[in-house]
């Protein structure tokens, strides 16, 4: 149960910013505040089994056909990125309430936070593949309108949608990536997973599930060739930034590689594509971050530079490479959250984020500075603050891997070219920012501090910064042991976490990047002018051309094909019928399999006989439109007295009350189409329909008669065997509907009530002119409510109603159920409201047909809901016999309630369909319509 509190607490307080809205920014945030407070509470109580290495784990049962599971679990990595998530998040809540103005859409943008929040918990607690691709696409969403909320702006809306299609095109592959997995392995459940790496890397399809899981990962984490989203991701507002940049969006990616490392690393294929994807990364997010001129810019480009280093440690092949990875992306989360802070109070106190205006802050801002300048040198790795302590282990793990033969000196050479640019831009920070002169035209001067609890969070970061750098064993290591266990799935090798380990290469190459980041420092201005003879690349610009280039293609194949004609829609589809319906029966060798066809009598032929006239003649008439409807009809009728031949009832039944719903419903068509149809096709397009529907018949009669003489596996057995015993009905049909497929039938009305309103939502204020002649000529009564019509109308009302309930009540074992019994119900009511009009009937109903069919789908899922409650699967129902006096004994089934849910969204939906089509040939309203 704590779990779910965990995952759904920022979800269920997302209203909350709302209802505080009257209070201003700090009732705001503190309503903000509470959901994650007290997540974060919870989580800590179970610090000492965590730390003890039990795993906390819940499980539901959800959709477990497709091996989705409710399923969480708490171990030692995702205790960590769960404390990273609320404890900076809590920090971004204090920080973001000075940050955004009065004037700012407040409420809006900490309910998106905690919808992101939210999201991002249910991605690192997941238990369940799943489950957790789920939350995946949740964050990219949530970041969505994190990244685009300053709409008003062209640079917000476009990064938000480059981040959105980058990390959701990720997804997609990610989404490939998992169903190869739980494929192979035959489980979705991460448990499973996780156990079975010798499996999966076994198996030939190990390659395709290892890149496209990779191209999620590397899409999500900003790696190199997909990197260019995340500067642009900047047009967020600052708390934003220093939230999704440095502890949660970007490193989804990189705990996904931590939590599935058991799983899929230790091959070649690992070692290449993870690894040097991640040194790439590293060079070119270092190198290019120096050259920035916005803060958040720099700040943006040394985030992937960072994310290089962690993904090109996940890569490398020794036990102690992830527990340096992990260990930076705590030290990581930790100064780069700070410096985004110090970024946004410089932005949001000078006005510019602009590092050639922005010098000699040192003079106005001095708190602020210390805070940056201790953030930046744990960034550039200087001793006694955590980032030395990380990269002094990643420089060690280069040195350690053996897998590059004679070129095993590229991986640390490279580290510590990247690291010494690290250095270097870290000094461009601090010595632009806060010395090099005098401020340049601010447009906010002097400069001053912000507010006192604005600066809090960056004080907290910082004091983490040299308290780890200072005392890691005492203040990290336990944590650190326990998370990078949970990722390795086995036990650690030895360690010594410590801040001098004596001279040795590491220390050395710390040593070399620290001058290596002065000297190019220094050399900035001929480094300088080196890059600005590069050819210029606009990231956003390229973008945005693929997506007009995208949408200019897609606009160009719509108009070629979608020019209005119906006709050439219909070919379209019947083409590629036929298309894939001759490649599926080429490979036959014969058409005609080993079993023998049931013999036709006299009566089917007839029937038969009568049914394909009848479609002819629909055919034949089809341009006078009231006989083509008689004769389509009758094939309706015929089909249904074919379900009835052939031993199936229900079809029969529901066909029948279709059938009549459905002519209704054409009837109300016709009334506003000509009463004769011109002819349009020319003789060559007669010819082209002949062909078409010509193979089209043949190719159906073969793929039939191919399928009707071979043998197959049913699954009706297993419904004709526990129909009775397992849901209580000798009706399997309708047992199948209420019960074990009770979810199908769910989602279905919910549909059918979603398509009901929205064809009322789409006809409203639309007029048609009525008809005045027939097709003869003659004049249309003038008389909307025709008395005969009334008087038959309310004789047959009673009747069909008793044979509603009649039809509704036998369901579970006879013909039946709510949804015939809900048609006949409607196609009465149909015909009173023809009779006497829709206000009419409505008054006399007492509720209107819109609540009647959302009343449907809540019933419908109050019968699932009532079933969890008392502790079983979602819509599990149960029945029992009970004896009354003189009756005998009956039997009960919960059931029943669902299908009440069914027959009334059936009524309902079908007379709002129904009753919107008629109302929209009125010339003037009724009074008893208005």
């Amino acid at each position: 149960m704590i779990l779910l509190i965990l995952v759904f607490a920022p979800f269920l307080a997302a209203v909350l910013p709302f209802l505080a809205a009257r209070g201003g920014r700090t009732w705001i945030a503190l309503a903000t505040a509470l959901a994650p407070m007290l997540a974060l509470v919870l989580l800590l109580s179970q610090t000492s089994q965590v730390l003890t290495g039990e795993v906390v784990s819940i499980k539901y049962a959800w959709i477990s056909q497709l091996g989705l599971n409710l399923s969480f679990r708490l171990d030692g990595l995702s205790y960590l990125f769960s404390l990273l998530i609320l404890g900076i998040g809590l920090l971004v809540i204090l920080y973001a309430r000075y940050y955004l103005s009065e004037q700012e859409r407040v409420a809006r943008f900490f309910t998106s936070l905690l919808l992101f929040m939210g999201s991002m918990l249910g991605l690192v607690l997941a238990g369940n593949l799943l489950l957790m691709l789920m939350f995946w696409e949740l964050t990219s969403l949530s970041s969505f309108l994190l990244i685009g909320f300053w709409s008003r702006q062209v640079a917000a809306r476009q990064g938000a949608r480059m981040a959105l299609a980058i990390t959701g095109g990720g997804g997609l592959a990610l989404l490939a990536g998992i169903l190869v997995i739980g494929n192979v392995v035959g489980s979705y459940e991460l448990v499973d997973v996780l156990a079975a790496g010798d499996l999966l890397r076994a198996h030939s399809l190990y390659p395709v599930a290892l890149v496209l899981v990779l191209i999620g990962v590397f899409t999500k984490s900003a790696q190199f060739p997909f990197h260019f989203w995340l500067p642009h991701a900047m047009s967020a507002p600052t708390p934003v930034s220093a939230y999704l940049h440095s502890a949660t969006m970007v490193k989804a990616g990189v705990f996904l590689l931590a939590r599935l490392y058991p799983l899929l690393s230790g091959t070649d294929w690992w070692f290449y594509l993870v690894t040097f994807t991640g040194l790439t990364t590293l060079l070119v997010g270092a190198v290019t971050a120096l050259f920035q001129h916005d803060l958040k810019g720099l700040l943006a480009y040394s985030t992937i530079s960072h994310l290089g280093l962690i993904t090109l440690l996940f890569g490398l092949d020794s036990d102690l490479a992830p527990v340096a990875a992990i260990f930076h992306i705590i030290n990581h989360a930790t100064f780069k959250a700070s410096l985004f802070m110090a970024a946004g109070i410089i932005d949001h106190e000078a006005g510019s984020r602009d590092m050639r205006r922005l010098n000699g802050l040192w003079k106005y801002m001095p708190h602020t500075a210390i805070l940056a300048m201790v953030a930046s040198s744990a960034m550039a790795g200087v001793p006694l603050l955590n980032g030395f302590l990380s990269k002094e282990m990643f420089f060690s793990e280069t040195l350690h891997q053996d897998l590059l033969g004679s070129f095993n000196w590229l991986l640390p050479a490279m580290a510590t070219i990247a690291a010494a640019f690290s250095v270097a831009y870290s000094l461009r920070f601090i010595h632009d920012v806060f010395f090099n002169g005098t401020p340049i035209n601010l447009p906010k001067f002097p400069p001053h501090e912000p507010p006192r609890y604005m600066k809090i969070p960056v004080e907290v970061l910082v004091f983490c910064c040299l308290l780890v750098g200072v005392l890691p064993a005492w203040s990290i290591g336990s944590l650190l042991a326990v998370a990078a266990e949970s990722s390795l799935g086995h036990a650690l090798p030895q360690y010594d976490l410590a801040i001098w380990h004596g001279f040795n290469l590491p220390l050395l190459m710390s040593f070399i990047a620290l001058v290596g980041g002065v000297v190019i420092y220094s050399q900035r201005a001929h480094l300088f002018r080196w890059y600005d003879g590069l050819p210029s690349i606009n990231a956003r610009a390229m973008f945005e051309s693929s997506v007009r280039f995208m949408y200019g293609l897609i606009s160009r194949m719509l108009a070629r094909i979608e020019n209005g004609s119906l006709q050439r829609y219909i070919s379209l589809l019947l083409f590629a019928v036929i298309a894939v319906l001759t490649i599926w029966l080429a490979p036959l060798s014969q058409v005609t399999g080993e079993m023998t066809l049931t013999p036709v009598d006299p009566l089917t032929a007839l029937g038969l006989a009568v049914m394909s006239c009848a479609a002819l003649l629909t055919m034949g008439f089809h341009r006078h439109r009231f006989t083509a409807l008689l004769m389509l009809s009758v094939v309706g009728l015929v089909v249904a007295m074919v379900f009835s031949r052939f031993s199936a009832p229900d079809l029969a039944l529901t066909q029948l009350v279709v059938e009549v719903v459905t002519i209704l419903l054409m009837l109300l068509v016709v009334y506003f189409l000509p009463a004769k149809a011109p002819s349009e096709s020319s003789s060559l397009l007669h010819l082209r329909d002949i062909i078409i529907a010509a193979s089209c018949a043949v190719l159906m009669a073969v793929l039939t008669f191919a399928v009707l003489t071979r043998p197959y596996q049913s699954i009706a057995d297993f419904f004709l065997a526990n129909s009775l015993t397992g849901g209580g009905g000798t009706n399997v049909v309708n047992v199948i509907l209420v019960d074990f497929r009770g979810f199908d039938t769910l989602g279905e009305i919910s549909v059918l009530a979603i398509t009901a309103i929205a064809t009322v939502a789409l006809l409203k204020g639309l007029y048609l002119p009525r008809a005045r002649v027939d097709n003869q000529g003659r004049g249309w009564s003038t008389e909307v409510y025709p008395m005969m019509l009334g008087v038959l109308a309310r004789l047959i009302l009673p009747l069909a109603l008793l044979v509603s309930v009649f039809m509704f009540l036998r369901g579970h074992n006879e013909p039946g159920g709510g949804f015939i019994a809900g048609l006949i119900t409607a196609v009465a009511l149909i015909l009173l409201q023809v009779a006497y009009g829709q206000r009419w009937v409505q008054t006399r109903m007492g509720v209107r047909f819109p609540n009647i069919a959302a009343a449907g789908v809540l019933i419908a899922t109050a019968t699932g809901l009532a079933s969890m409650l008392l502790g079983y699967p979602f819509l599990t129902s149960t029945f029992t016999h009970i004896t009354i006096p003189f009756i005998g004994e009956i039997e009960l089934a919960s059931a029943i309630i669902f299908d009440l849910g069914v027959y009334l969204t059936v009524v309902g939906g079908t007379l709002l369909i129904l009753s919107g089509l008629g109302r929209i040939g009125h010339d003037v309203k009724l009074p008893e319509d208005v």
